[in-house]
Formats: structure tokens, sequence, C-alpha cells
């Protein structure tokens, strides 16, 4: 529970709406930035650093873990092609 003495806060919800506009796995990105900003009213770019760090946080791997771990191995696959 939050408030709770070595307990991790919930995730926000802009966090749990950044999740949930990744979680769509858009085919159209240009239906997907567009998503983005009349969603979230942010960038692209912004939607993307946010969502990085997301992927590094434990409380999103608890909330929704097949999402996470599918853009983790997708980063990583990125990562290794470089």
């Amino acid at each position: 529970m939050s408030g709770e003495r070595g307990t991790e806060p919930e995730l926000s919800e802009r966090e749990l709406a950044v999740l949930a506009v990744a979680r769509q796995g858009w085919t159209d990105y240009g239906a997907r930035d567009r998503a983005i900003r009349e969603r979230l009213g942010i960038s692209p770019t912004r939607f993307f650093q946010l969502l990085n760090a997301l992927l590094d946080d434990e409380r999103a791997l608890a909330h929704d873990p097949v999402t996470v771990n599918l853009l983790r191995r997708r980063r990583e696959q990125r990562r290794e092609r470089r």
C-alpha cells in the first residue's frame, strides 16, 4: 500500500497512461504519434523517454508484466542490432 514505510509508491496516472498507450501495439506510427499528443499532451520524443524509464521500473513490471517484458525484449533487440 502507498504510504507505508519501505514500500514503493504506486504508479502515477501519467505513468499508467503511458503504459496504456504503449500496450496498444501500433502499426500506424502517425496514428500513434497523434494519440500520444492527444491523450497525453506530450511529444512522441517525451513519451519514449518516459516509457524507457518505466521499462526499468519494477512498479511498472508488477503492474503490466506482459507489456513491460515485451517492450524490454524489443528494446534489447534494437540495442543488439547497433
